[in-house]
This record gives C-alpha cells, structure tokens and sequence, in this order.
C-alpha cells in the first residue's frame, strides 16, 4: 500500500459519494461501486476524512459515509 494508491482509491469513493442521489453511502454501497477491498476502503476515507471532505457517522449495522 503506497500513498500514490491510496490517492487513487479516495479518488474512487469520492467519485462513488458524488454520483450517489443522497451523497451518503454505506461502506457495503462504497464496496459495490468502487470493487476495492474492505481495507482499500477504509484508507481512502481516512484520506478523504483528512481533507475534510467526508464525514463519517456509525449505526449498529454500517459505517455511513457522507460528502460534504
């Protein structure tokens, strides 16, 4: 895992959270639209968390992902 990669998968979940009508995904949702993996997933929100383009709320079954 590279940063370079890293870059590249916040690319691609941010470009998922913008096509979406709600601009909130799950992390099950975030999974089928971008085809990364569970971890791929998790270091592209932190980066995207850093920039301070996403917020990130937890219910009892999923992780929401929310563009701001």
């Amino acid at each position: 895992m590279d940063i370079e990669s890293i870059g590249t998968w916040a690319g691609e979940v941010y470009k998922a959270l913008e096509s979406s009508d709600t601009r909130m995904l799950g992390l099950k949702e975030v999974k089928k639209a971008t085809k990364l993996k569970k971890d791929e997933i998790m270091a592209a929100l932190g980066w995207l968390g850093r920039e301070g383009k996403i917020s990130i709320t937890t219910d009892d079954k999923d992780i929401i992902t929310t563009l701001i």
